[in-house]
């Protein structure tokens, strides 16, 4: 694997965002069961359930509540989406769903599914999608930057993206690490913006989110809903993660440090009369 965690812990990089297509191939075998895996993993004979989605109170503070709710979607594009049910807030009004999903694990007969090619290009046409959701995946491919040129081609002007993900290393990747797969590892957050940013799309709104102290919590109650299924508690992590005072190291040096938002949200909008190309 080209390059070290050592190289990149200062976040001024984000490694395997400029990986060579036989890097990238590597990468996405490692990766494309990856999280499937780590549910059977984490429950054995249980794994991943549909009805056992546990971030909607998250995903509805965050992101939906801030889409316009007398529109309806056209085409909506769930990338990574699993089971779908990250889309609960719009699926009555989302007149077609398609789920970009590698893994043969996760299906749901309502939605339509697309398996994605390992170099991150995607085979739909420019402009197709009214709004995407991208919650937690990026940090699972190599080239970021390049995946998310992708997702503003196939928006149509005026479409919104809703994105969430860590923003810290998630460890030294060069070392086994427990509860994780192998070569996920966070987005330090002014490169996430500024990614988001070059592929031409506005930043309506970024908050941090999932302190350190709530994920903990989630990490050990995920199998029976989990706090970020809480709407109260949900906003009393919005309030803390948006704090002034927290450090912002990618990778945390110290016990102090760990005290600390962990990911992003982001909503973002493709402005009107903008078109991308290939």
């Amino acid at each position: 694997m080209p390059g070290t965690f050592r190289e990149y812990a200062d976040g001024k990089e984000l490694f395997g965002d400029s990986f060579s297509p036989a890097e990238i191939e590597e990468w996405y075998q490692d990766e494309k069961e990856g999280y499937f895996n780590l549910g059977q993993f984490l429950h054995p004979g249980e794994g991943h359930r549909k009805g056992n989605y546990g971030y909607g109170a998250l995903n509805r503070r965050y992101g939906f509540r801030h889409l316009p709710d007398t529109v309806r979607f056209e085409q909506v594009l769930a990338i990574g989406g699993a089971f779908g049910e990250e889309l609960e807030p719009v699926v009555d009004r989302a007149n077609h769903v398609t789920i970009l999903e590698p893994s043969d694990g996760f299906i749901h007969e309502r939605y339509q599914y697309v398996k994605p090619q390992a170099n991150g290009k995607m085979e739909f046409p420019d402009a197709s999608f009214d709004l995407v959701t991208c919650f937690g995946v990026l940090h699972h491919i190599p080239n970021v930057s390049f995946v998310i040129k992708e997702v503003s081609r196939c928006m149509k002007p005026g479409a919104w993206l809703l994105l969430r993900e860590p923003i810290e290393s998630m460890g030294n990747w060069d070392l086994p690490r427990p509860g994780l797969t192998r070569r996920e590892r966070g987005i330090p957050f002014a490169i996430m913006l500024e990614i988001v940013r070059g592929a031409g799309l506005d930043i309506v709104r970024a908050r941090r989110c999932m302190f350190a102290v709530t994920a903990k919590i989630q990490a050990v109650l995920t199998r029976y809903g989990g706090v970020y299924d809480t709407p109260w508690v949900v906003a009393l992590d919005d309030h803390v993660s948006n704090l002034p005072v927290w450090p912002r190291q990618y990778h945390a040096r110290n016990f102090i440090q760990k005290f600390r938002p962990l990911s992003v949200y982001l909503v973002a909008r493709k402005p009107e009369g903008y078109l991308s190309h290939r």
